[in-house]
């Protein structure tokens, strides 16, 4: 389903404006725009809390246009079987420890890290990119109910 959506122009735009992004924070911040450090810099006490709430709610206000200016990208895109509230928190849990176990998230490594050429964002980026490989085939065999 989402395969048949994924164009490479879209991919392109979207990655360029993730770089962009990015890039302004860094030069106008001097910031990392990686997202679990900015979400756990809101939490105590900080004198840079404005920028980080601004970058969440800047993050959330987008997605949130983007899903009213095309709902018909989320709806026919993502499969809603067995997404329940408590299945997502489960999750976003679960992404919160491997954030922390990983000294960091993907976009933090991956656009941030591998820009400035980091080594252990290179170590990070190719372990997060294996084990999203080999869940998404163990998913997709599943599926299919083939057993591994």
């Amino acid at each position: 389903m989402a395969d048949a959506l994924f164009t490479p122009w879209s991919a392109l735009l979207g990655g360029a404006l993730i770089g962009l992004s990015a890039s302004l924070l860094m030069v106008t911040l001097g910031r990392v725009a990686g997202v679990s450090g900015i979400v756990a810099g809101l939490v105590g006490p900080r004198d840079d809390r404005p920028w980080r709430l601004a970058f969440i709610v800047g993050l959330l206000g987008a997605g949130l246009v983007a899903n009213l200016a095309f709902p018909e990208l989320l709806t026919s895109s993502t499969p809603s079987v067995g997404r329940t509230p408590l299945l997502l928190g489960v999750a976003g849990v679960v992404v919160g420890v491997g954030t922390r176990l990983g000294g960091g998230c993907t976009s933090g490594h991956g656009v941030c890290g591998l820009s400035r050429f980091s080594w252990r964002s290179l170590v990070a980026t190719l372990i997060f990119m294996a084990t999203g490989a080999a869940a998404a085939t163990i998913v997709r065999l599943a599926a299919a109910g083939v057993s591994p």
